[in-house]
């Protein structure tokens, strides 16, 4: 796409100015156009599927840090919740991964749980399998429509 050179100050905007302002758009426009594989579709639990343009859906990524070099027993199980900065307008879909910060033999042995997906932030459980030494991370995508 051609750069559109800035005027200098006091320069009049004449016809040819206007018309390379014009053309620019017009050939941005096009680019962004609204064919369907530029779409979204996120299948809710209460709207059924929704598409809307891919530039407008909402990503949100997070993180809670569940264990700080803790010990832990096998069978333990620690809460965490991400919340999103701004609301979705129906509960998005989304994932919960574990990282293993410390990378123990106890952070590489334990289930990611989630327990409720909200408009306003996912909650879960990491339960431990295994006994020793941790420092684990709960990354969290979510993908929805915007409210």
């Amino acid at each position: 796409m051609a750069k559109i050179p800035l005027p200098e100050r006091g320069q009049p905007l004449d016809v040819s100015y206007i018309y390379q302002l014009v053309d620019a758009v017009n050939e941005l426009s096009q680019q962004v156009s609204s064919a369907t594989y530029n779409y979204t579709t996120v299948d809710t639990a209460n709207a059924g599927q929704q598409s809307i343009k891919t530039s407008d859906a909402r990503i949100v990524a997070g993180f809670d840090s569940v264990a700080n070099n803790s010990t832990v027993s096998a069978g333990n199980e620690k809460p965490f919740s991400v919340k999103f900065k701004s609301d979705f307008k129906y509960a998005p879909i989304a994932t919960a991964t574990a990282v293993n910060v410390s990378g123990t033999p106890a952070g590489q042995n334990l289930t990611v749980v989630i327990n409720s997906i909200t408009t306003s932030g996912v909650t879960g459980i990491v339960r431990f399998n295994a006994s020793g030494d941790v420092s684990v991370s709960v990354h969290v995508i979510a993908i929805g429509i915007p409210n």
